[in-house]
């Protein structure tokens, strides 16, 4: 088993509550704009194994170090991040041809600022958006995702609302 942290649209700023509740996951994943440069994705590598796609707003030291799409298996759960992927039956167009060929049993994207939990039932797949946990956009709740991967399932799925500080 596997425990993963989600977070996605911090926008360079690190809510100082990620690390406890990150604190028993073994990885973290983020789901674009990152921003503020590196420091951010420093941090969270820092304190935990990290993986992340980069952003519509992240510049070019965020794109050399992170792909805009990331593909992998981890627990026997295939999985497939982006930033801007839309969700089921409104994916995005640089996505739809792709996910429809190919599709993963997990699809994360982030870039709404909407937490999202929804099954697309056609592809047989589970997609995720954590919502947003930065400062900017129109958002009025910080959210992130904890869950864990096992033996091809996703389970212990947690919505986290982050308070304002």
């Amino acid at each position: 088993m596997t425990r993963i942290g989600l977070l996605s649209d911090t926008h360079g700023y690190l809510h100082p509550g990620i690390f406890s509740h990150f604190g028993a996951v073994d990885e973290i994943w983020h789901a674009g704009d990152i921003g503020g440069g590196v420091a951010l994705a420093d941090q969270l590598e820092a304190f935990k194994p990290f993986r992340a796609v980069y952003g519509n707003i992240d510049g070019a030291e965020i794109r050399i170090r992170y792909p805009e799409d990331l593909r992998f298996t981890l627990e026997g759960v295939a999985v497939w991040m982006t930033h801007i992927g839309g969700y089921p039956g409104r994916y995005a167009p640089r996505v739809k041809p792709l996910i429809h060929a190919r599709p993963p049993q997990l699809f994360i994207s982030g870039h709404s600022h909407i937490l999202k939990v929804m099954p697309d039932k056609k592809l047989n797949l589970l997609h995720l958006n954590p919502g947003a946990c930065g400062l900017q956009g129109w958002h009025k709740v910080q959210t992130l995702l904890r869950f864990a991967l096992d033996k091809g399932r996703v389970e212990q799925l947690e919505v986290i609302e982050l308070p304002r500080l």
